[in-house]
């Protein structure tokens, strides 16, 4: 009988699952020594069936095979294609490598979640002094956001999903078992529904911050409710055409066909609601100030991912258990410590910082592409000492560095490694030239000619080590949401909340160290100010990919080049500073949204396939 509800559980959702606990850390032992009843009758496998259930978030670190695929499937972060024999599937998806049959099975990986969730609400249940009724509440509760969360992943790649809504059991008849695709808008209902009151009945704080940092809370519940309703208002799925075939066996149309501005008004409301929990003082954005009281934009930006549990209040949803160290392996030039130096940023990346001016490098006459600095620049106002072996205060770039790596914004210094700049992790400056210490010819090395620094912590893998201090891995921050009600508000309103669309967009860029915009500017400018911004302050976190698909600009942003440094030069003489074509993406509508696994659809012929697969 197991065997048999195994296969229709496999026929419904796409899963074959791998015990009939579906909880991992049960899977040592034989189904026949564990039960269900021995689980729930015992506090710490009880435990730890819940903690299994965290286990399914995603690691912003090292995620869905190799770095959080999502950042190398954006235009800021390059990877050797080589890597796709090593396990990285997005490195051949860069190439158009992407079908029904390969890539990450996300879809696979929620169900199996959302049936160990429903299992445990079912099952959880008081065991005394060490486990009470109310535990048992707010344990029910953790387990029902995760679902909701778990949800919003399906919804955000894949679009309409059946709405699995309780625990089918060995009695479930074939049409329980053998569901359709729920339509995008009735998906999002249940979610704004479920989340609303799950954040009216979740505790605002964690009492147990050394114990308990990172379990669901009512600020993690609005986050994600607030990200469902982004996504609902976006161009993806407000009104596409692209998607008007995309219809279950009878003919109900999966996604939306009218485009509705109010979605946007709606949207807004759902980021204030988040807003408004922040300003009674349980989030606020990240910030460092020097002893004299101004602030460090520097240590301010780079200490975000940094500063953990109670001191960093921008934090709202984190994954406590994520591989930073493995991840700072792929940062660290190769040849020092356990680096292996291939996990790079893009000149497209490079390109799109501000300049210390506050300005894009085309519209600041200050800029300079060419030649180099004839002398050493410091900021004020900042303790940041990473850019020279003495570790000098205040010291941002030395004399001879490239102009077009001089006076730009402070998060650029955080954020990138380039060719002859300081790294904590070399005994000097570091070499991508060809045949280089720290370049080519290995496909380990910046495919670009630039390694990613933000989210490296400073003591990472220093020289000779293989030393990564703990940080959490960061799922929804706060100063994402100050741009998503900049952007909600610019899209329901324009003209009529201007100022305060810029008073949300410009308290990212203060916490930035830029100036801060002034005047009066168009929808389309504020659009296109608050997309920059976002790439900007929220790159290498997994966002800049899905913004891409949200607005549904990949096709159109990479029919231009991935752009890098000449990384064949073996000197500096031989043009390394030179802009040079590395590939050209492969991208189509179809791409917009992920495709299901053809045997999830050969499985169950009520599930319809995404459009282009």
């Amino acid at each position: 009988m197991k065997n048999i509800y195994r296969i229709l559980s496999a026929l419904l959702l796409g899963v074959l699952l791998t015990s009939t606990t579906g909880c991992n850390f049960l899977d040592a032992e034989p189904d026949d020594l564990i039960t269900e009843e021995m689980v729930f009758n015992d506090i710490v496998k009880t435990n730890g069936w819940l903690a299994n259930l965290y286990s399914y978030l995603p690691d912003p670190y090292m995620g869905w095979n190799q770095t959080y695929a999502l950042n190398t499937l954006a235009d800021d972060v390059q990877i050797p294609l080589e890597w796709s024999g090593f396990g990285w599937w997005a490195a051949s998806a860069m190439s158009g490598n992407w079908s029904a049959t390969s890539g990450y099975d996300l879809w696979g990986s929620v169900y199996k979640a959302v049936r160990a969730s429903y299992i445990f609400q079912e099952k959880v249940k008081p065991l005394g002094a060490e486990q009470t009724a109310e535990d048992v509440a707010y344990m029910r509760l953790q387990a029902r956001f995760l679902v909701a969360y778990y949800y919003a992943e399906l919804l955000e790649f894949y679009g309409a999903f059946p709405l699995v809504t309780q625990y089918y059991d060995i009695n479930s008849t074939y049409e329980e078992l053998m569901q359709e695709r729920t339509p995008f808008e009735e998906c999002v209902e249940w979610l704004d529904t479920e989340l609303l009151d799950l954040a009216a009945q979740l505790p605002v704080e964690i009492k147990n911050i050394s114990e308990d940092y990172g379990r669901a809370t009512k600020g993690m519940a609005l986050a994600v409710r607030a990200h469902v309703h982004m996504l609902a208002a976006s161009p993806l799925f407000n009104g596409n055409r692209l998607y008007a075939g995309v219809t279950n066996n009878d003919g109900t149309p999966l996604f939306p066909q009218t485009y509705d501005a109010a979605k946007w008004e709606r949207a807004a409301d759902a980021v204030r609601d988040l807003l408004d929990l922040a300003e009674t003082g349980v989030y606020s954005l990240y910030k460092e100030y020097n002893e004299d009281g101004t602030l460090d934009p520097f240590r301010s930006y780079m200490n975000i991912h940094f500063a953990t549990g109670d001191k960093n209040p921008e934090l709202i949803f984190i994954n406590n258990n994520s591989d930073y160290g493995q991840a700072d392996q792929n940062m660290a030039p190769h040849g020092y410590g356990d680096g292996n130096g291939a996990y790079g940023a893009t000149q497209n990346l490079v390109d799109a910082f501000f300049t210390r001016n506050g300005l894009p490098i085309d519209e600041d006459p200050d800029y300079l592409e060419d030649g180099y600095s004839t002398e050493d620049i410091y900021y004020p106002n900042t303790t940041w000492a990473r850019a020279d072996l003495k570790e000098t205060k205040g010291l941002i770039t030395v004399a001879g560095t490239p102009n077009m790596y001089c006076n730009r914004e402070p998060r650029f210094y955080v954020s990138i490694l380039w060719h002859g700049c300081y790294s904590n992790q070399t005994e000097g400056p570091v070499d991508f030239l060809y045949g280089g210490a720290n370049g080519g010819p290995t496909y380990d090395s910046p495919q670009c000619g630039y390694l990613m620094r933000k989210r490296q912590h400073p003591q990472s893998t220093e020289i000779g080590t293989q030393n990564h201090p703990y940080r959490h891995g960061i799922i929804f921050r706060l100063g994402e949401f100050y741009l998503s009600y900049a952007e909600a508000l610019n899209e329901a309103y324009g003209q009529e909340r201007h100022d305060e669309v810029l008073e949300y967009l410009n308290a990212i860029r203060e916490r930035a160290g830029i100036p801060a915009y002034e005047g009066s500017y168009t929808q389309a400018q504020m659009r296109e100010m608050i997309r920059r911004e976002r790439r900007i302050e929220l790159l290498d976190e997994g966002k800049r990919y899905t913004d891409m698909r949200r607005w549904m600009i990949s096709k159109d942003v990479f029919s231009e080049p991935i752009m890098g440094m000449n990384t064949k030069a073996t000197d500096n003489d031989s043009f390394f500073f030179t802009r040079r074509e590395f590939m050209t993406r492969s991208f189509e509508d179809r791409n917009y949204l992920w495709p299901i696994r053809q045997t999830y659809i050969d499985n169950n012929p009520n599930l319809v396939q995404n459009y282009g697969f």
